[in-house]
């Protein structure tokens, strides 16, 4: 089983002609509303990778369609609290014409999720599950020691990346995946910013720093690297069409874990997880563009990769 403690967002998307200025008032020329958020993207992308995913966390009495919705894609809600005093997180997001964007968050019941919630979550857990976890749901250091010592698998996923997450027991996790700006920023945090700028140097500095994990990262057009031990994988992305990268570093997490989880070793997993993101970029959305197991079977399949 995989355990997921993440955040659950409304996306609310206006597309408008020129983002919005201050003082003025703007017609949209459309709207739509989306299930987002990196925690409900990662258990979708896990469930439709086949694996078996619960998810830990919280919105308001009043949207429970979002529970509805995820129970629907084979997500576990068993774990989701439904809150009766604060607002499910959401975002407003304004897109104009020339797929410039900006955003408001309001993280609402993703930094309420209840104690209890989490204490039954890890109490239903056995040694040798997954947990993930990013960085978008209220404290980690309490869920990750919790679950560390109950014996649990944790990968991590620091995005949004800050200073806190330097403090965290990172070299007892099992994997920690991070892009580009992710590992600078979690190094200089450390003081300990690597001597050449290249990304082979980058993961030689994070290995360094964290010889414990598995490493993985992920480098957008560049591919991804991963070490563990004197295992080092470099993988290229996928030739395809790129319409929409929304998801894409989620549904990449959710499906290296599931296939971690299914026993595949960590070259086959990053294979899946890049075929699965490489389907996930050619759609629009977040949810919605996540692929189903088959298609990349499929996908894997035609590409031979």
């Amino acid at each position: 089983m995989i355990y997921n403690f993440g955040s659950i967002n409304i996306d609310n998307v206006y597309r408008v002609p020129h983002l919005v200025a201050p003082g003025e008032t703007l017609a949209s020329l459309s709207y739509s509303q989306i299930l987002g958020g990196k925690g409900s993207n990662q258990s979708l992308a896990i469930a439709r990778a086949g694996a078996e995913v619960s998810h830990i966390g919280a919105i308001a009495q009043g949207d429970s369609w979002i529970g509805e919705l995820l129970e629907a894609s084979g997500v576990n809600t068993d774990h989701l609290a439904l809150l009766d005093d604060v607002a499910s997180g959401h975002t407003f997001i304004q897109v104009d014409n020339n797929a410039e964007n900006c955003i408001v968050l309001y993280p609402g019941a993703n930094h309420a999720v209840p104690s209890r919630v989490i204490d039954e979550a890890l109490g239903s857990a056995k040694a040798g599950d997954w947990l993930l976890a990013q960085n978008e749901c209220g404290d980690l250091s309490a869920l990750l020691d919790k679950a560390l010592d109950k014996g649990l698998k944790v990968a991590l996923n620091p995005a949004p990346m800050n200073d806190a997450i330097a403090a965290l027991p990172l070299n007892r996790l099992s994997v920690l995946c991070v892009n580009r700006g992710e590992a600078v920023a979690l190094l200089s945090a450390l003081n300990a910013t690597p001597d050449a700028d290249t990304n082979d140097a980058l993961l030689a500095a994070l290995m360094a720093r964290f010889p414990e994990p598995e490493i993985i990262l992920t480098l957008g057009s560049d591919g991804v690297l991963y070490g563990h031990g004197n295992c080092h994988i470099e993988q290229a992305i996928f030739k395809v069409n790129a319409r929409d990268t929304t998801g894409a570093g989620d549904t990449f997490v959710g499906y290296y874990l599931a296939a971690r989880e299914a026993g595949l070793d960590a070259a086959a997993a990053l294979t899946r997880a890049r075929a699965a993101s490489a389907l996930c970029v050619q759609k629009e959305g977040a949810s919605s563009s996540i692929p189903k197991y088959n298609d990349v079977d499929r996908f894997h399949e035609q590409h031979n990769q």
